[in-house]
């Protein structure tokens, strides 16, 4: 069903039935991995021995628990025509206040089907791969407990039925994310990445929070079913407000441009961590906000331009920084802020974008996962060493490790026939339909994207070895390597959802029907364009790169983009000047004046009291004479008083 308005597009109205039969173990999905997060952190102090030796097996069971439940109800969903495929669950109140009631509801529908599939069974997968790179870790069982702890959250965020179930599931990620990003918080470097990453996703959900606010005085509700029948009833500028505070709530999440600091740093936490937040979860979450809100964002194209702009910026910015890092695991997370960025870039654009935007973010998940745990892979094999300069050489010595991260970057740069060729190009082809400027910027990050993985493949796989004589690199458990596998196969075997436009069908009930546009050339050419320009970035790589030795340390004399790319753009001095540098002197201020004005005032009251005090102290002397004789001074005032008035 659609609700429409003059001269706006038509929007997919949410109007869910009832969870019947298999449908009805919804709150199963959720539940599974929050009971091991329970188990996990809390039941310790019963039977701690017991679960710091089989807990990580306890977390590895609820995930899978919750992909073979997901598994299920996708089939399910499929049997079901279109018009049934919108099913939700009551599970209780959850508080009244006066008009508002907010229900625990879940939604079920394709959108949050996908990702459910995606959360739950990359999720599964990097549970299994933490069996082998955690196992000497002391702390294991809690990492299990915070790992499922965070696939719950996630799970809340994309089933919610309303959007204060979604900020609960919002909240429950930015917790989660605090506690892996510092999990080992002996090192002070990961204790200041999870206080940087949880302060600046503050921000952005201060954005988030006062949408639900507008939303509640606006509509008198927080649910997705009641707001998109009567979104296209409010103001222009309510619904500009609207799309920009959800906008912030997803920069926030999705390291987009300007609150994307926080991302690289994270990269301190376990690579586990990694490959969730990158992959299946967190950065994830702001894309699915936008796509959600497509109900909001169809009727303001003021915010959706500022969502493309903010893409656009962001998909170039990531696209830079991973040129320049030698540690893999920041030139990854560079990475995927510029994938993101496509993501966003691709929800932007309305209908023609929104089920290309969840493609490619599946596909990302794919391939992202795959190459972050492949990293963890090389680091396990490396004494943990990250940067790149120290690797070359590894194909021969780790080769399940490099067959499966090499699909992975194939799959990322768009080589034909891998998923990434298939997801990311219908965003670039979409772009250049709609805007030629921002179609172009897509395609160039393309090509910096061919660059900068050809760059890492070579550093890390080819070339002369560059470890130190005490590092003897090995292959990883294939308890690790396994999950490796099974990542590089869906990078390579991704694009089918696109078959018969499967996946922008299916998706049509929550985002709404395409409206086609004509690219400015062929989708043919548009594609061996794509090609060439990523077989640019491939080959100026292996000139700059491949052809030269490479040495242990980084080069200090270099060009200005350089050390502009090293220092992530500036990003970080940038939230200096204009945030941290003016905040801190507002409150320095704030605080002078609460000092000298506020407490001056009040103190300065309480001293007059206490001086006028201390005169009529002196009055009240307890001598009778005293008291005879102020009598006496009045009576004769008195008199004189009366005299005076007489004899006038």
């Amino acid at each position: 069903m659609r609700a429409s308005s003059e001269g706006a597009a038509e929007i997919p109205v949410i109007h869910p039935g009832a969870a019947e039969g298999v449908f009805s173990w919804l709150w199963l999905i959720i539940a599974l991995p929050l009971a091991g997060a329970v188990v996990l952190l809390l039941g310790g102090a019963l039977a701690k021995g017991a679960l710091d030796r089989l807990g990580h097996w306890i977390g590895v069971a609820t995930a899978v628990g919750s992909f073979v439940l997901s598994v299920i109800l996708f089939v399910a969903l499929l049997g079901r025509g279109e018009e049934e495929r919108q099913i939700g669950q009551h599970l209780f109140t959850w508080f009244e206040v006066g008009d508002l009631s907010v229900g625990m509801d879940l939604l079920y529908d394709p959108l949050s089907a996908l990702f459910l599939l995606l959360i739950t069974g990359v999720g599964s997968l990097i549970h299994v791969y933490s069996v082998g790179y955690m196992e000497h870790d002391a702390r294991r069982r809690r990492f299990f407990g915070y790992l499922n702890l965070f696939v719950a959250a996630m799970l809340v965020l994309v089933l919610g039925a309303n959007y204060l179930v979604v900020f609960l599931g919002w909240e429950g990620v930015g917790l989660a994310s605090y506690l892996l990003i510092g999990f080992w918080q002996h090192k002070h470097s990961a204790a200041a990445a999870a206080k940087k990453a949880f302060v600046i996703n503050r921000v952005g959900d201060i954005g988030l929070s006062l949408a639900i606010a507008l939303m509640f005085t606006t509509f008198h509700t927080t649910d997705f079913a009641a707001i998109s029948e009567q979104a296209s009833g409010a103001s222009q500028s309510t619904l500009n407000a609207l799309g920009l505070l959800l906008l912030l709530g997803a920069c926030g999440k999705s390291a987009q441009v300007p609150l994307q600091a926080w991302l690289l740093d994270a990269m301190e936490g376990p690579t586990p961590v990694s490959a969730l937040i990158h992959a299946a979860t967190m950065v994830t979450a702001g894309v699915y906000l936008v796509v959600r809100s497509n109900f909001i964002y169809e009727l303001t194209p003021v915010a959706q331009t500022v969502v493309v702009i903010v893409a656009t910026v962001t998909l170039l910015w990531g696209a830079v920084l991973g040129c320049a890092k030698d540690d893999i695991k920041k030139a990854l997370a560079g990475s995927t802020m510029s994938q993101i960025g496509y993501m966003m870039l691709a929800a932007g654009l309305g209908t023609a974008g929104y089920a290309f935007a969840i493609f490619h973010l599946l596909t990302h998940g794919f391939f992202k996962a795959n190459m972050f745990l492949g990293a963890g892979s090389v680091m396990h094999g490396m004494d943990d060493d990250v940067d790149m300069r120290h690797y070359g050489g590894l194909r021969t010595y780790m080769p399940v490790t490099f067959l499966t991260f090499a699909m992975g970057s194939l799959a990322i740069i768009g080589f034909p026939g891998f998923s990434g060729f298939w997801s990311k190009d219908k965003i670039i082809e979409t772009a250049l339909a709609e805007n030629l400027v921002v179609g172009l910027c897509a395609l160039l990050g393309a090509g910096i994207t061919g660059f900068y993985m050809t760059r890492l493949m070579l550093m890390t796989f080819f070339g002369q070895k560059r470890w130190a004589k005490d590092v003897h690199p090995h292959e990883s458990p294939s308890v690790m390597t396994i999950p490796l596998v099974v990542l590089a196969a869906l990078s390579v075997l991704g694009g089918v959802l696109l078959l018969g436009d499967w996946i922008v069908e299916f998706l049509a009930p929550v985002t709404g029907v395409a409206e086609h546009h004509e690219p400015p050339l062929p989708a043919i050419v548009i594609t061996m364009i794509i090609v060439a320009v990523v077989a640019l970035g491939v080959a100026a790589a292996w000139f700059l790169v491949g052809r030269r030795e490479i040495p242990r340390e980084a080069p200090r004399e270099v060009s200005f983009a350089t050390r502009a790319a090293r220092a992530d753009l500036y990003g970080d001095a940038i939230n200096e000047g204009l945030v941290v540098q003016p905040g801190r002197r507002l409150t320095t201020g704030l605080a002078t004046f609460d000092r000298s004005g506020v407490d001056g005032v009040v103190e300065g009251g309480s001293a007059g009291v206490g001086a006028m005090s201390g005169v009529l102290r002196r009055v009240q002397n307890g001598f009778v004479r005293s008291y005879a004789l102020s009598l006496l001074g009045g009576a004769l005032l008195v008199v004189l008083a009366l005299l005076a008035v007489n004899l006038t």
